[in-house]
């Protein structure tokens, strides 16, 4: 009988073990970061200046030719490709100031649709901020966009690959 009045007890033991176990891999787990406290995290360690960066609607008569154009004293200009998506195509003008990207704007954008319109205004401020922040085009896509974050990094790394950078 002193047996069987132990197995509750051990029941509750081993349940207890196991919760608090549980409990402790569900708290070592690394929470998801999101694009922008990735983004803080970069800014944080290596200061970026403040850009101006914006998203713009499309420009008339920007076709896909690309080129760079001087600024003032180090200040750069360049075209992007436009890049077909599903939903449109996406062009970029970027702006380098001493090799360092300072502005990104949208030159052309999808904008057909309503949605297109919503998710452009979501993820192109986003995109615009990732790509400042690692200074290069190598940033994540946004979800819900990922068309239009796809053609926005292949227009961002062909100008960079025009600026030389």
């Amino acid at each position: 009988m002193n047996s069987l009045s132990r197995r509750p007890l051990r029941r509750v033991l081993l349940s207890t073990v196991a919760t608090a176990g549980g409990v402790v891999l569900l708290l070592s787990l690394k929470p998801h970061t999101t694009a922008e406290a990735a983004g803080a995290t970069t800014r944080s360690a290596a200061p970026a200046p403040a850009p101006s960066a914006s998203a713009t609607s499309p420009a008339a008569g920007s076709g896909g030719s690309s080129g760079a154009s001087g600024g003032t004293a180090g200040t750069r200009t360049v075209q992007g490709d436009t890049v077909q998506t599903r939903y449109g195509p996406v062009q970029l003008k970027v702006t380098l100031k001493a090799g360092r990207i300072t502005a990104v704007s949208a030159l052309q954008v999808p904008e057909d649709s309503p949605r297109d319109q919503e998710i452009t205004t979501f993820a192109v401020p986003q995109l615009t901020q990732e790509a400042i922040a690692a200074q290069s085009a190598k940033i994540d896509t946004v979800s819900g966009a990922t068309y239009t974050s796809e053609g926005y990094i292949q227009s961002l790394q062909s100008a960079l690959d025009k600026a030389g950078g």
